[in-house]
């Protein structure tokens, strides 16, 4: 690599527009970030939590 270092490298991929053409790092994180992608459904205490603080607002406000 002729003395430079990785990120030298990189920031000249990312300059020249070749930054697509490198290989990953770590080969799984592009499947571990396409999995954890997406919506999801609140869990039960995240909703009863909501609700809660629903309430009080408006013994809050109701004042």
């Amino acid at each position: 690599m002729s003395g430079k270092s990785r990120s030298r490298h990189k920031k000249e991929h990312i300059a020249s527009g070749r930054a697509l053409a490198m290989p990953p790092r770590n080969p799984f994180a592009l499947a571990a970030r396409q999995k954890k992608a997406g919506a999801h459904r609140k869990s039960t205490s995240a909703l009863r939590q909501q609700q809660a603080r629903k309430l009080a607002k408006l013994v809050r406000e109701g004042d």
